[in-house]
């Protein structure tokens, strides 16, 4: 309402109809008093942070740990190992190609020095009141898809529903109750309603965090361009970077869009510094160190510490043209392991898990195979604040405690489950072993004549370790075979990369390598990897763990406003899923091994979430040409 309609000068006021005009004068004065005590309560910032304030003001010229002045240009080159067969990353079926979802763009960009805490990229700043019951983005009216045609509030909308009718399943449910509704307020204005009886932590950042497509380039061919079917066809984003060729199996090269929009922008000052990234794809790990040693791609993230030990002794280190650098991870540690398909009627009894826990030897493995560089697993938040440690007390205590029945009464007097010690000398621990039969023994899984263990029923227990990665053989063999010793049918079967990914994401298997990523503000992607609703079909979670104690913790995490309730829920959810016993805890690094030919540099400042290797670093010429004139490289 802007004015009232002008009332003539020359017209004569009854005494009623002065006492109607006056009614109303006080009934407007209420309305617009009402009105700015409700616009008083909406907030409006450049970003958002789901707990504490921003460390970024409004207008901050570039993230702290930028090199602003970063030079453009030269190429960015590592390698991926097995194979690629769709440019979609968002559906079930077939392998995306590295870095397909990366260009797309979202609203909100994720700070790398402060968790849980988003700036401005596509939008320039939100709206949402203190109930945080909705948010308003409002848009950057510059900011365009790599066709050059506008990225809408249209877009934007079209994108969420998009994610809900033809996304991963798991994603689509556990949003749709949560998000009903998205709007458009205008060419550049978008509203996201939130449900009532849902905590409201993290639905800004959700949506915020949303990938942004492009509605006229799905519309246009519907059929084949859709989110849940495997295509080579890449889509359009809005990113910096857009895919320039590729050799399926063996190469994909992006390239830097020289007509980019948003090179201006805070958060992307300083970064996106390659004029190329070239992937080249090889089968095994052995054949990509070989090209890495021969100058065929450049830079190399090691995750074999055999090949960190000892394959680092090649000439071009000697001579300076290769460095080696261990640098900070300032992350929560994933939480990876062995899995257990808890699926699978042999893993119902949870003395069997805690058996085949039991016939790991990490000590062995780290010091015989691993050469003494890693640290042993405990908990789901290894190293952080987050981990649950010692007898439960204070809060965490009384979160356990109104689980009632549904947890183990031990959980509230004893030391969280931790990974079993064993001796190094060798792999088989006998003491560990006679204990790990003794829990089978208990669970009526007895060994017969030929040394196999059966049920009453006179099933075998058999366990199908699963792999398509030949470094883990070294690793996996040695525990196959105690397995074996225990009197289980065990077997390890390494499959080729597509069969691996079509029985993962079927949960096909008894046990696999897996994990789950963790983070200091955990939030609604809980339920993905660990709710009920989604168990059955959650490609984030390959145990398919979940229960009832589970869900209340998930739901208390979800809805904590304080990060002191945020911290005792979480460490009682670590305490309960160590006692579930579906994941045999191997290992964890705590930093990042890289090798690089000497092109590259990066920030003095790296931040502690982020190694930022394609997006922070950049190359300096002059050592790119000096390697070339040296013939070092081609």
């Amino acid at each position: 309402m802007n004015h009232d309609p002008a009332v003539p000068a020359t017209r004569a006021f009854s005494p009623k109809r002065q006492v109607g005009v006056v009614g109303l004068a006080l009934l407007m004065l209420l309305g617009f008093a009402t009105l700015a005590l409700a616009e008083d309560s909406i907030i409006k910032r450049h970003g958002f942070s789901e707990f504490g304030d921003l460390k970024y003001p409004e207008g901050f010229a570039h993230f702290d740990y930028v090199n602003p002045d970063a030079p453009k240009g030269g190429e960015l080159s590592y390698a991926s190992q097995g194979t690629f067969d769709s440019f979609n990353p968002f559906n079930r079926q077939g392998r995306a190609g590295a870095r397909s979802a990366d260009q797309y763009e979202s609203l909100l960009f994720p700070s790398y020095d402060e968790p849980a805490s988003y700036y401005g990229l596509v939008a320039e700043s939100l709206e949402y009141p203190e109930s945080q019951d909705w948010v308003i983005f409002n848009m950057r009216p510059e900011a365009r898809f790599s066709d050059g045609t506008p990225v809408t509030a249209e877009d934007v909308v079209f994108s969420h529903n998009l994610l809900l009718d033809q996304g991963l399943q798991s994603y689509a449910e556990a949003v749709r109750k949560r998000i009903p509704k998205a709007e458009v307020l205008g060419p550049h204005r978008v509203k996201f309603y939130f449900a009532e009886g849902f905590s409201r932590r993290s639905m800004i950042t959700q949506v915020g965090g949303t990938p942004i497509f492009s509605k006229a380039w799905f519309e246009a061919d519907p059929e084949n361009r859709r989110l849940d079917k495997p295509r080579m066809e890449p889509g359009i984003g809005s990113a910096p970077y857009v895919l320039d060729s590729y050799d399926i199996n063996r190469r994909i090269v992006y390239k830097r869009n020289p007509d980019y929009w948003g090179d201006h922008v805070n958060v992307n000052v300083g970064r996106n510094n390659y004029d190329t990234i070239r992937i080249e794809y090889f089968s095994d790990s052995i054949a990509a160190m070989e090209a890495f040693k021969a100058g065929e791609f450049t830079l190399r993230q090691e995750n074999n510490s055999k090949s960190w030990a000892t394959a680092y002794d090649f000439p071009a280190i000697d001579k300076g043209y290769v460095l080696k650098e261990e640098l900070a991870d300032g992350e929560v540690p994933s939480a990876t392991g062995f899995v257990m398909n808890m699926d699978r009627p042999q893993f119902q009894d949870p003395r069997v898990r805690a058996a085949v826990q039991l016939a790991f030897n990490f000590e062995w493995t780290n010091e015989s195979l691993q050469y003494g560089l890693f640290q042993q697993r405990h908990s789901f938040w290894e190293g952080t604040h987050l981990e649950a440690k010692g007898e439960p007390e204070g809060r965490e205590l009384e979160v356990l405690q109104s689980l009632g029945d549904d947890i183990d009464p031990e959980l509230l007097t004893a030391e969280p489950v931790s990974a079993h010690s064993s001796k190094p000398e060798r792999p088989n621990d006998r003491r560990n072993l006679r204990s790990a039969m003794g829990l089978l023994d208990d669970a009526g899984w007895m060994v017969g004549d030929d040394g196999v263990r059966r049920n009453a029923e006179g099933q075998t227990l058999k366990i199908e370790f699963l792999s398509d990665d030949p470094v883990l053989d070294r690793i996996i063999m040695p525990f196959v075979e105690n397995l074996k010793a225990m009197g289980i049918d065990a077997a390890y079967n390494r499959i080729d990369n597509a069969q691996f990914t079509l029985r993962r994401r079927e949960r096909d298997f008894d046990m696999i390598s897996g994990g789950y990523r963790t983070s200091l503000q955990p939030s609604t992607g809980l339920y993905q990897q660990y709710g009920t609703e989604a168990a059955a079909f959650s490609v984030f979670n390959p145990s398919g763990i979940h229960g009832p104690d589970i869900e209340v913790l998930i739901d208390n995490i979800v809805s904590a406003t304080e990060a002191e309730e945020l911290t005792a829920n979480v460490r009682a959810l670590d305490r309960v899923l160590r006692s579930k016993r579906f994941m045999v805890p191997t290992w964890y690094l705590g930093k990042h091994w890289v090798a690089y030919w000497d092109k590259y540099e990066y920030p003095e400042n790296l931040p502690p979430y982020a190694l930022g290797i394609e997006d922070l670093w950049w190359i300096n010429a002059e050592k790119a040409a000096a390697l070339k004139s040296s013939g070092a490289l081609r």
